[in-house]
């Protein structure tokens, strides 16, 4: 490797992030434009598709934007197949559309459980393999699925998000595994808990001056003593998209500030 040359480039590269519209994907996604990355993103709705287009045209990225059901397998293949005629063939896949449902485990349908496994493991089987035939045709690509800490923990009302992030753990495990052999790297990031739109509420400050219960909670269980930002997430998803991680395959990187490590504080 010669050593003027930044490893961590992404220049000439096209990089797919699933529902990249707003937060954690849109970080990723602004972090790879800044290395040189082509961004193309996808939403359900038109209307997600627009919002996203505006929030990277205000942070002059040129992003191309796909309308596309991830569930739906015909749909994929007909937008990987749309963004290689339109874009090129896809270097970078990041998975990291997902959804929850808090519901407690006997409360909760399975329609409900299987609507959160479609999304969150059969999505990114699905894309994985929409793109892998093109990354093998090119020689190589990088594929970043978005796991959780609940890859590795459970917690009350999380029992189908729990049980998809740790299939797509060993999805991630199972794509490096079978696909190595085509340069193919497959890892995933296991983000803690991050400061976002959706999460503000759980970090208000109660009437009394004092941390809402939830927010308490997570410094108690963060070495860090903080929550994450999405930040935070920038610097593992560019290392995971670069030739920097080459030889690094099927690993799930937490950006959690310890919680994983740490048993947590003696009451």
């Amino acid at each position: 490797m010669n050593h003027t040359e930044d490893i961590f480039s992404l220049e000439g590269k096209i990089a797919l992030v699933t529902g990249a519209v707003y937060g954690i994907g849109f970080a990723i996604a602004e972090s790879f434009a800044s290395k040189g990355a082509t961004i193309v993103f996808n939403d359900r709705t038109e209307e997600g598709v627009a919002r996203g287009l505006a929030a990277y045209k205000e942070k002059n990225i040129t992003a191309y934007g796909y309308v596309c059901d991830v569930t739906d397998e015909d749909g994929v293949l007909n937008m990987v197949k749309q963004i290689e005629e339109e874009v090129g063939i896809i270097d970078i896949l990041v998975n990291n559309a997902g959804i929850i449902k808090r519901i407690p485990m006997i409360e909760m349908s399975a329609a409900d459980f299987r609507q959160v496994v479609d999304v969150d493991l059969n999505a990114p089987f699905i894309m994985s393999k929409a793109v892998i035939p093109g990354m093998i045709k090119n020689g190589g690509g990088k594929i970043i699925n978005i796991c959780s800490m609940m890859s590795e923990l459970g917690r009350e009302t999380v029992s189908a998000y729990a049980a998809a992030k740790g299939g797509l753990k060993m999805l991630t495990k199972n794509i490096a595994s079978e696909y190595g052999q085509y340069n193919i790297q497959c890892n995933g990031i296991g983000p803690g808990y991050i400061a976002t739109p959706q999460t503000a509420p759980l970090r208000e400050l109660q009437e009394d001056g004092s941390r809402h219960p939830f927010d308490q909670f997570i410094i108690a269980k963060t070495p860090a003593e903080r929550w994450g930002e999405t930040e935070d997430l920038q610097g593992p998803a560019i290392f995971l998209a670069s030739k920097a991680s080459d030889f690094v395959n099927g690993h799930i990187l937490y950006v959690d500030g310890g919680i994983l490590a740490y048993i947590g504080k003696q009451p």
